[in-house]
């Protein structure tokens, strides 16, 4: 099975067209090394798709004949990502969480770097 309808058929993304533009993007790896969506898989390969700022590890444990439901969805894969990282991840989701409710969206305008540094001084 390609990478690409793998990924997509264990809910990994959510739709196909996702799953190849990640692959095309580098942010997914096979065995360690970026591909092109139509590489295959086996039994046993070890994913990695990159959500900034971890890497998250999953092991193929079978190969689903069409898109399974999310409750069948730990039969096909199992996620080898250490504890540390997901804890990476989430403080980092909470962190963007809070700027978003505080309408942080990004760099500092230039505009307000000056108020700042007016502030500090």
């Amino acid at each position: 099975m390609r990478i690409d309808k793998y990924i997509w058929g264990v809910r990994l993304f959510r739709t196909r067209t996702l799953a190849s533009k990640a692959c095309v993007a580098e942010k997914v790896k096979l065995n360690g090394k970026f591909i092109k969506p139509s590489k295959t898989i086996a039994v046993g390969d070890e994913i990695s798709i990159k959500i900034i700022p971890i890497w998250k590890t999953f092991k193929v444990l079978e190969i689903p004949k069409s898109r399974v439901g999310a409750e069948l969805a730990a039969q096909y894969v199992v996620e080898n990502t250490p504890q540390t990282d997901l804890d990476l991840l989430e403080q980092m989701q909470v962190q963007n969480h809070q700027n978003k409710i505080l309408g942080i969206k990004g760099r500092p305008t230039k505009k307000v770097r000056r108020d700042l540094d007016k502030l500090t001084d």
